[in-house]
């Protein structure tokens, strides 16, 4: 007998819908709620689909149950113990909920005790900061909200609330402590007392608490918490399964391609205003001369729609509502500088973050040219066939450094987080023969390979790929292949990320057949496979060790997959049948030239000492007595600056742009300055420095392995 999970999801589809529609008629059964709906159909697309799923059952609604709850009040200031215990007789229902036995009830009383609570808190906070602060007073306060309970009674409740609220208010008294001894000497300057000053602190802690209060607020509506509390189951099954409402859908495709419909206007937060920052040449917003840098937008509306007012709102929810489809329409209700209010209608048009794009330049040596490409993700404009591709601008990217006859490549893929899996494939095939790149298994499949097709090699020249901890999934698909072919050098962090899943985006209507990524319910970024490298070990929790460590800051800070409590185990099957590089480099001798540079390196030693010393310091308490406090961030303070001065070249490298680059940004200065300051920064990336370092020696070897 065929398994039913082995049936194409479109024929399962249908078989479904037929049974449903059947029992529907038959039995005159009412029609599913939309929440009962995407419930449902979560709970059946995770048993049938997901790599690895965990029983629906008594035991992950209780799961669900503590991490919805922490959640909804991340620092646990909100709710009473009493709530818990009240709200516990949902706590083995969740289950049930989710496979259609039992109405659904859980979110909704959550939603209505928290709202509740946060009146209460509100209020408490209020009239904690009507008062003024004891700041000799020697008491200390955990902001370590994964290591504390939810509190027993309201009095220690209020008295949780008073020590946060008080460091917030220690924080701004100490700088308008520090502003002020700054300034002492200037003309006119009048000292204010230190009472005066902590009533300014605490005044500036109110409009901070205002703001947090207003954004909560917002966010305590039924839909917003029913999104978060399937957002909450997903993400129990592995770290990378998600679920996106149509505009986080929206804003996840944006992300990914680099471009989307908007007005062309960058906003910033403003004392819990949301301003217009810059505006975008060419834009709609530009082009309508009626938008300001400075202006307050006050409602959003889309089309003739009812405006939504963006008070509480934080700048990335309002960019949701300001982007939307090309050619529609969205109103702006500003607030001019001058205090006057204009309703502006504009019409969405694309707009390219071209700065996500990759980009390169040359670092000159005495070894030779080094041409270094920058890939900040792995984006696809899935959309358009036409649309940019990061395998196709790296091999643009490949072209112009070679027509500058560069002696070596460097790529840098830190703080890359990953995208397109078949552009991590084209873009191995840049740098090998055709061959396997990367192996991926679902739960019941033997492994496919993927395979580079081409025979040609667009760059054969020494390479040095660059990552950190923050490098993952098609970043991490890359470097292994890299690593594996003995094509190039891994440089960085003792391991990359470690994620070593595969999603896809499958929409939640089924009468759509699953089809629709863009589904009016919704749509799960769901985890359908596994991939390895062709050596056989998978990159899950372990990701890329890397060939030469680099000490940096983050090394030491629980950031990486192996670090969350619900990612999927490592395994490893057989390996793919590849052929290493026909140029072999002495990986180890190249290691050791690096070794022996990095010991005599006072920088690079000098960060790793700091980085342990301020790892250490996020697992401790915080004194809410002021002297104390200002020696505390006086060595947090002075080991931060230390590390940044470090992480500088005091000399700095000879870089250019590429003559090709000359007119990139035409006449958007905004754009040429920011590319200006970053061409900047590299010139003093100690990172960088010792990545053309490995690459001098990598040139250097190059003759001699050529000529073999």
């Amino acid at each position: 007998m065929i398994k039913k999970r082995n049936l194409p999801i479109v024929l399962l589809v249908l078989v479904t819908g037929i049974v449903v529609a059947f029992r529907t008629l038959a039995f005159n059964e009412p029609t599913p709620s939309k929440y009962e709906r995407i419930l449902r159909n979560v709970g059946d697309l995770i048993d049938e689909y997901h790599y690895s799923p965990k029983n629906i059952d008594d035991n992950f609604s209780k799961e669900v149950f503590k991490k919805f709850l922490a959640e909804v009040d991340q620092e646990k200031k909100a709710f009473l113990q009493s709530d818990i215990d009240e709200l516990k007789k949902y706590e083995t229902k969740i289950d049930d909920e989710i496979l259609g036995k039992a109405p659904l009830e859980f979110v909704s009383a959550v939603t209505k005790i928290y709202k509740k609570r946060l009146d209460e808190t509100q209020a408490i906070s209020k009239e904690i900061l009507s008062q003024p602060f004891d700041f000799t007073k020697d008491e200390t306060v955990n902001l370590d909200f994964d290591k504390i309970n939810f509190p027993k009674n309201e009095a220690e409740r209020r008295d949780e609330i008073r020590k946060r609220i008080k460091y917030l208010t220690l924080e701004r008294y100490a700088d308008l402590l520090e502003q002020q001894e700054q300034n002492k000497t200037k003309p006119g300057f009048v000292a204010k007392s230190n009472a005066d000053l902590e009533k300014e602190a605490r005044q500036k802690a109110s409009k901070v608490m205002d703001r947090f209060y207003g954004h909560l607020k917002v966010k305590a509506n039924e839909d917003d918490q029913f999104n978060e509390f399937v957002e909450t189951l997903v993400q129990s099954m592995d770290p990378h399964t998600d679920y996106f409402p149509p505009i986080e859908k929206r804003s996840f495709d944006e992300d990914l391609s680099g471009r989307f419909y908007g007005i062309g206007a960058s906003l910033r937060d403003e004392d819990g205003n949301i301003k217009i920052a810059t505006l975008l040449t060419g834009s709609p917003a530009w082009k309508s001369g009626q938008v300001n840098v400075g202006d307050i937008i006050v409602k959003v509306a889309q089309g003739g729609q009812e405006p939504v007012d963006l008070t509480g709102y934080l700048v990335e929810d309002a960019v949701k509502l300001i982007r939307g489809a090309k050619d529609s329409e969205v109103r702006l209700t500003l607030k001019k500088t001058d205090g006057s209010v204009k309703i502006v209608s504009l019409i969405r048009d694309e707009i390219v973050q071209d700065e996500k794009f990759a980009k390169s330049i040359i670092v000159n040596t005495n070894k030779g040219k080094i041409g270094y490409i920058f890939l900040p993700e792995f984006y696809a404009n899935f959309d358009d066939p036409k649309g940019s591709r990061c395998s196709v601008d790296v091999a643009r990217e490949l072209v112009k450094l070679k027509e500058q006859k560069v002696d070596g490549v460097v790529l840098d893929l830190r703080n890359n987080p990953g995208g397109a899996l078949y552009d991590a494939v084209q873009m191995v095939g840049l740098f090998i023969d055709q061959g396997p790149v990367v192996q991926v298994k679902d739960r019941d499949g033997k492994p496919q390979i993927l395979n580079d097709r081409d025979k040609s090699v667009l760059y054969d020249g020494p390479l040095a790929v660059m990552v950190n901890e923050l490098s993952a999934s098609a970043s991490e698909i890359f470097a292994a292949a890299i690593q594996d072919y003995k094509r190039g050098v891994i440089i960085g962090s003792t391991s990359t990320y470690g994620k070593g899943t595969v999603q896809r985006n499958i929409g939640l209507d089924k009468t759509q057949g699953f089809n629709d990524a863009n589904s009016a319910l919704g749509t799960v970024k769901l985890t359908l496979q596994k991939y390895y490298r062709i050596n056989g070990g998978s990159t899950q929790l372990r990701g890329v060790a890397s060939d030469i460590v680099l000490p940096d800051l983050y090394e030491h800070y629980k950031i990486r997959e192996k670090d969350q409590p619900d990612a999927l185990p490592w395994d490893e099957i057989p390996k793919a049948d590849y052929n290493t590089w026909k140029y072999a480099y002495d990986i180890n001798g190249i290691k050791n030239s690096s070794n022996e540079r990095l010991k005599s390196n006072t920088a690079f030693t000098g960060i790793e000492t700091d980085a342990v010393w301020l790892d250490k310091q996020n697992d401790k308490s915080y004194s809410l007595k002021f002297d104390k406090y200002k020696e505390e961030q006086k060595q947090i303070r002075a080991t931060v600056k230390h590390i940044e001065s470090l992480s500088k070249l005091q000399t700095a490298m000879n870089i250019e742009t590429l003559p090709q680059d000359a007119n990139k940004y035409g006449t958007d200065k905004e754009k040429a300055e920011r590319n200006k300051q970053w061409v900047e920064s590299r010139k003093t990336d100690i990172y960088l420095k010792e990545a053309v370092n490995v690459m001098d020696d990598m040139i250097s070897q190059k003759s001699l392995v050529y000529n073999k």
